[in-house]
């Protein structure tokens, strides 16, 4: 497959927020303000991309060779886990006020189903190196995209009249369903 395809796919036709509706725990947590969500999804660019880097060589030099396909998730868990460790030290070390707008959520890359499925998607697929990394990257910027789009809406429904039982999460997964709706329209483009 194209690199310049599977980037912009895993950007726009597949999603992880808006096809699969993967990572939506992170994405309906961090999207209230603009510059928090940028900065989870440049936490979670880097670790796809990382991710994406390192589960390659896993599965293709150790696990596929020596039949040990069954130990994929395991392995995946390993790498995702340490990697997100490595972010939380460098932002708590780097910017405390970025550290505390976050949260729990940035712990919570580590489970965060978009990377997981980012590498076992790109197993499954069965991409070769270079595509494997542009589907790291590209997945991670999707997520950014998707992430920084709901932020910028949710900023101005601070400001609209919503009814009482639609206010938080009610409207943002109205809202989200009606913009996965249109990222649909993307799926016509690529075969």
């Amino acid at each position: 497959m194209d690199l310049v395809t599977i980037f912009i796919s895993a950007i726009l036709i597949n999603n992880f927020v808006y096809h699969y509706f993967l990572g939506i725990c992170p994405f309906l947590g961090v999207s209230k303000k603009i510059d928090a969500a940028f900065s989870m999804g440049t936490a979670v660019t880097f670790v796809t991309a990382m991710t994406a880097v390192l589960s390659w060589p896993i599965n293709h030099w150790i696990l596929i060779p020596y039949n040990l396909d069954y130990l994929q998730i395991v392995s995946f868990i390993l790498v995702i886990a340490s990697f997100v460790q490595l972010v939380e030290m460098f932002i708590r070390k780097t910017s405390p006020p970025l550290y505390q707008a976050m949260g729990i959520y940035l712990p919570l890359i580590c489970v965060n189903c978009c990377i997981m499925g980012l590498a076992l998607l790109a197993a499954l697929k069965n991409y070769d190196f270079a595509e494997t990394v542009v589907f790291g990257v590209a997945s991670g910027l999707g997520f950014t995209l998707a992430i920084v789009l709901m932020a910028a809406i949710r900023e101005q429904l601070d400001l609209a009249d919503v009814p009482e039982p639609l206010k938080g999460a009610g409207i943002s997964l109205i809202v989200t369903g009606i913009i996965a709706l249109s990222f649909l329209g993307f799926s016509g483009m690529i075969k």
